[in-house]
């Protein structure tokens, strides 16, 4: 059930609560202001898989794992990037419209960087994957919900201010829900393999925080934007991750071996990664 139905579903009301904090301004804001669009969408488009592939070349995972591990370089950083922005004093607004754009944008980059990984990776013993099934299928569960939130925020912004109040603490519990319920299904397997993955997902956010937040100073954008990108390049989606690990290797029951990166990843995030991100963050000067 949780795979199936509720997995997909809770994906697709969350990325419509991304949509509900959008407005038609955000995206103008990014093209009068296309230096920290472009190097944000080189972070996290360009860099970020290639700091995965070359982490997953130092710290050797077992073949699905590693695809597994790409799949989440491939996520945008979703409503919890956006939260964590706004606690850490950057730029909001920069940051729901970047991840809205990361979000489309993903739909045709993270099929083909996950073909290629499971190319790589596994080599004869990959699986049949359509690109352009799963480019859809992206399309369908991210894309068409946001751009209903932007639809709905822009025609009733009233009802949508105060809607995006509860929606936020709906996505909040579903996400937890989520990764907790993933895990629960497969904790011997999380246990067993936290040592492997534990040192490669931290390794990940903290190289593309240091990248992020260093690339944006060296171009000359302030503090805010700074941690925003910084932010932006290290913090992902893992309910996009878990998503598409499962639709890839659909079974029965259980989480996906391609999505259990993504599950260790949403326990490490908050339980090691987010406070010490948000202490560095808050007291950069």
């Amino acid at each position: 059930m949780i795979i199936d139905i509720f997995l997909p579903v809770s994906l697709m009301f969350i990325m419509f609560t991304l949509g509900i904090g959008l407005t038609v301004e955000n995206f103008k804001n990014i093209i009068t202001q296309p230096k920290a669009l472009i190097l944000g969408l080189v972070n996290q488009m360009l860099l970020l898989p290639l700091v995965a592939f070359f982490i997953l070349i130092i710290i050797k995972l077992p073949s699905e794992m590693a695809v597994g591990m790409m799949i989440l370089a491939c996520c945008p950083g979703g409503v919890t990037s956006n939260m964590l922005t706004k606690l850490a004093k950057g730029d909001t607004a920069l940051s729901i419209s970047f991840t809205a754009i990361v979000s489309i944008i993903s739909v045709i980059t993270l099929p083909i960087i996950v073909s290629f990984s499971m190319q790589y990776f596994l080599g004869s013993n990959v699986p049949s994957i359509n690109i352009l099934s799963l480019g859809m299928t992206m399309f369908c569960i991210t894309t068409i919900p946001v751009g209903i939130g932007l639809f709905i925020n822009t025609k009733y912004h009233d009802f949508s201010v105060s809607l995006s109040i509860i929606a936020n603490k709906i996505s909040t519990i579903l996400f937890v829900i989520i990764i907790a319920g993933a895990l629960t299904s497969e904790w011997e397997a999380f246990i067993n393999n936290l040592n492997l993955l534990g040192p490669a997902i931290i390794a990940l956010i903290f190289l593309m925080l240091f990248i992020g937040y260093s690339s944006a100073s060296l171009f000359n954008l302030n503090k805010e934007k700074s941690i925003t990108i910084a932010i932006e390049s290290g913090i992902q989606n893992a309910t996009v991750g878990i998503t598409i690990g499962n639709l890839i290797f659909n079974q029965d029951t259980g989480l996906s071996i391609l999505s259990l990166p993504s599950g260790v990843y949403g326990i490490l995030m908050y339980l090691v990664c987010l406070p010490v991100v948000f202490l560095i963050l808050r007291n950069i000067k």
